[in-house]
């Protein structure tokens, strides 16, 4: 059964392994804790060292555009006063990335499989999460 796009964007939009669809991505009982592998088809998650980059870059450009400029826009067009646009930013610059943080690991494993779907283990034929090139 191949994984088509589609399939691959929803997968990714609902935190799940894009290789098997299982809510997998996260250790239970945990917010930021990105399994390795899946459990349940055994798909490398963490793919390198530094594999994270990506999915912070996501965040901060996330952060950076969808609160903190509106709330400096607020400012500038004198909707809200100088004090509130700063604990705002101030909240939000800590807050919002958090919150957001799931979402752009998955979305950032989302866009890679998106880009490369042949590497997805199920599009090859493969069982597992193994690599050709890894020598693990």
């Amino acid at each position: 059964m191949r994984v088509t796009r589609a399939q691959i964007v929803s997968r990714g939009l609902r935190h799940c392994c894009p290789n098997c669809g299982e809510a997998t991505l996260f250790k239970k009982g945990t917010w930021f804790e990105l399994n390795r592998t899946c459990p349940s088809c055994q798909l490398k998650l963490e793919r390198d060292e530094g594999s994270f980059l990506g999915a912070m870059s996501l965040n901060y450009g996330f952060t950076i555009l969808g609160f903190l400029l509106p709330v400096l826009l607020l400012y500038l067009f004198h909707r809200i006063s100088g004090m509130t646009a700063a604990v705002l930013a101030g909240l939000g610059a800590v807050l919002f990335p958090a919150v957001f943080y799931r979402s752009s690991r998955s979305w950032w494993l989302m866009n890679y499989y998106l880009v490369l779907p042949h590497h997805l283990p199920v599009n090859r034929g493969k069982a597992t999460g193994r690599n050709e090139d890894d020598n693990t």
